[in-house]
């Protein structure tokens, strides 16, 4: 394969992203980035053109976005790519999920390190995996590391699409926990939307996409009593259909849409429970930052989720059926934490230790910072342009 040649430069990261809208993985980028400083400098590509996220960089830290190409056809998608990390000269190449898996052949193409991370599948692979990208990911895969935060995709990664053990990494997503909680209600932000200590709050943060499956939350959300709300965080391509639902007979006064929030830990704090309705999932950190917070939380039963929660929790973590008999799993899960505080409480704190246990912060930065290090011995990969 050719190498790119040129003068040295400094250590630089690019990542590449399907999108940079504000998602599991462009968060941990974002917090990974300041958390590291300066030992790198970043780069960022959002193959649909949408940098929304980069509003969530700490302040301090930087990055610099990166225009991507115009969408072409394969072919013509290598070249461009090619194009572009000749002129960026990167000293690694960040690849994130199935929509930047051209990108990461492109690097692969100039002899390029390739850390790819996967986070989770398409809404047309919960079920399945799709032949022809399994394929893909074998063979692009093959000569690049891989980083899963789930012990189901590093499963996937072993036996389906068949990569080498030293190069599939693990590392669990990890949050500070000391930003968020207590889990005092917040009677100030719910005043807000008119709501009171009288209310049992559901709470959820999402990206507002079809594979979250909100419909569902929202049909279970109908079973529980008129006293109780509902407050969606995020923003997506979904939100005027889900808003349509929520003005039916069954919801309408009940719940609010508070779109996308830069600062979490506060309306967090005014849950008292927060649910998952996704139909798939690895490690989410909605939840793990719901859990930090000490809420009690009820959950499709998808990718980690029930192996992150303590065991109190998983009578709550339920099948993610389609239809009604979905919407009722989750609604039962719900109307139980709703009729019982104390259970939500001792709920709420088993959640918390179990983060504050196994999700440190640190651990993941660690983690991340072996793999981002261009002076990193990792085999297999050629020697980084640094």
């Amino acid at each position: 394969m050719p190498t790119l040649s040129g003068p040295p430069t400094a250590p630089r990261l690019l990542h590449c992203f399907p999108t940079f809208a504000a998602g599991g993985a462009q968060v941990r980028a974002l917090q990974l980035i300041a958390a590291l400083g300066a030992r790198h400098v970043h780069a960022v590509v959002a193959l649909d053109g949408v940098t929304s996220a980069r509003e969530l960089l700490e302040p301090g830290a930087a990055l610099r976005i990166v225009e991507a190409p115009p969408r072409a056809g394969t072919l013509a998608s290598l070249r461009a790519y090619r194009a572009l990390l000749r002129r960026e000269r990167p000293a690694r190449v960040l690849t994130y999920n199935w929509g930047a898996i051209e990108m990461a052949l492109a690097a692969r193409s100039l002899g390029l390190p390739v850390l790819h991370h996967e986070d989770g599948f398409r809404p047309d692979e919960v079920r399945a995996q799709k032949a022809r990208r399994v394929w893909t990911r074998r063979l692009v895969l093959r000569r690049a590391e891989l980083v899963v935060p789930s012990r189901t995709l590093e499963r996937i990664a072993l036996a389906t699409w068949r990569l080498a053990r030293e190069r599939v990494h693990y590392v669990a997503n990890g949050i500070r926990c000391e930003r968020f909680g207590p889990p005092d209600r917040n009677l100030e932000l719910r005043a807000r939307f008119g709501w009171s200590a009288e209310h049992f709050v559901v709470g959820t943060v999402a990206h507002l996409r079809g594979e979250k499956n909100l419909l569902r939350l929202l049909g279970a959300f109908a079973h529980l009593p008129r006293d109780a709300r509902l407050l969606v965080l995020g923003d997506g391509p979904e939100r005027a259909a889900l808003e349509a639902r929520a003005r039916a007979a069954d919801l309408c006064d009940r719940v609010a849409f508070a779109g996308h929030q830069l600062e979490l830990p506060p309306w967090y704090r005014a849950f008292d429970a927060f649910a998952l309705s996704s139909d798939t999932e690895q490690m989410p950190l909605s939840l793990l930052e719901a859990m930090a917070t000490g809420v009690a939380c009820a959950s499709t039963d998808v990718g980690d989720v029930r192996a992150m929660l303590p065991a109190e929790q998983h009578a709550f973590v339920v099948p993610a059926q389609a239809g009604a008999a979905g919407e009722r799993a989750l609604g039962e899960a719900l109307a139980r934490l709703c009729a019982d505080a104390a259970l939500c409480a001792r709920l709420g704190a088993a959640n918390r230790a179990r983060v504050a246990r196994e999700h440190s912060f640190d651990a993941m930065v660690r983690a991340h910072a072996r793999l981002w290090d261009p002076s990193a011995t990792i085999p297999g990969w050629p020697t980084p342009l640094a």
